[in-house]
C-alpha cells in the first residue's frame, strides 16, 4: 500500500540570477514498509527532499501526500499535529534533552501529546536497542552509539507512519555506524516501520530495499536492491 507519494516537487532560493533550484520537479512513491535509502553529493537536494516530506520545510511548488492526505493542504497547527504524530525524525546530531535521562528522553513525544506510554512496547524497544541497563542515565554519560539508540527509540516511541533519518551515523565510527543500519532495518523488519534514510555512504545505503539517486535536485536513478 502506497504511504508516501511525491509529485512534481520544487523547491527554489532566491530569484533571477540568485536563483538557486534546490529540487527541481521531484516524483516518487513509497509503499508502506519500504525501506529507502537515498544518496547524493553534498548540496543534491537529498536533506531538503526529507525535510519537505517530514513538514519541516514548505515547498515552492509540488505536493507531499502522506497516507492519502496533502500534508501542505494543511495549517500550521495541524501540519505541526502530523510531524509530531506521523513522522519521527533521526538526525546525525542526537538533539537529546540533556536534562532529562533515556527514558524520559524517549518517552517525551508521548507524554507532550498528552497520552500514556505504552510500557510493554517501550520495554520491548529498550530490549531491542540494549539500553534497558542505560535507562536512568542521562544523555552526556552515554557514547554516541547509546545517544543515537536513544534517537532511534524516541522516534519509533509514536509508531509513526514514517521514519526519517538524515545521515543518522555521520557522527559515529563505522562499528557504531553498522549498529545503528542494523537496528534501523531490524525496525523495518519487525515493526514494518516505513524509512527514509538519507546518507551518502553507499555500502551503508545497501541496508535499504531500494537507492534513489539524487543530483543537482532531480531523481537520476532509483533502483531495488536485489537480495
Amino acid at each position: 500500500m502506497e504511504i508516501l507519494k511525491v509529485d512534481n516537487l520544487c523547491k527554489t532560493y532566491g530569484k533571477g540570477h540568485t536563483l538557486v533550484k534546490a529540487l527541481d520537479n521531484v516524483s516518487f512513491y513509497v509503499n508502506e514498509g519500504e525501506f529507502v535509502a537515498i544518496v547524493g553529493p553534498s548540496g543534491s537536494g537529498k536533506s531538503t527532499l526529507l525535510h519537505i516530506i517530514g513538514g519541516i520545510d514548505r515547498p515552492t511548488d509540488g505536493v507531499v501526500m502522506v497516507n492519502g492526505i496533502d500534508i501542505y493542504d494543511l495549517n500550521e497547527n495541524d501540519l505541526a499535529i502530523f510531524r509530531r504524530k506521523e513522522v519521527g525524525l533521526v538526525y546525525q546530531f542526537y538533539n537529546l534533552i540533556p536534562i532529562l535521562n533515556v527514558k524520559e528522553n524517549i518517552t517525551l513525544p508521548i507524554l507532550l501529546d498528552g497520552k500514556k506510554v505504552d510500557e510493554v512496547y517501550l520495554n520491548e524497544l529498550l530490549e531491542i536497542l540494549n539500553l534497558k541497563h542505560r535507562i536512568n542515565h542521562l544523555p552526556n554519560e552515554l557514547s554516541g552509539g547509546e545517544q543515537q539508540r536513544v534517537a532511534i527509540a524516541r522516534a519509533l516511541i509514536t509508531k509513526p507512519s514514517l521514519l526519517l533519518a538524515d545521515e543518522p551515523t555521520g557522527n559515529l565510527d563505522s562499528k557504531s555506524s553498522l549498529e545503528i543500519l542494523k537496528l534501523l532495518k531490524l525496525s523495518n523488519q519487525k515493526y514494518n516501520q516505513t524509512i527514509i534514510m538519507i546518507t551518502h555512504n553507499q555500502n551503508l545505503a545497501l541496508y535499504a530495499d531500494r537507492i534513489i539517486t539524487i543530483d543537482d535536485g532531480k531523481i537520476t536513478r532509483d533502483e531495488v536492491i536485489k537480495r
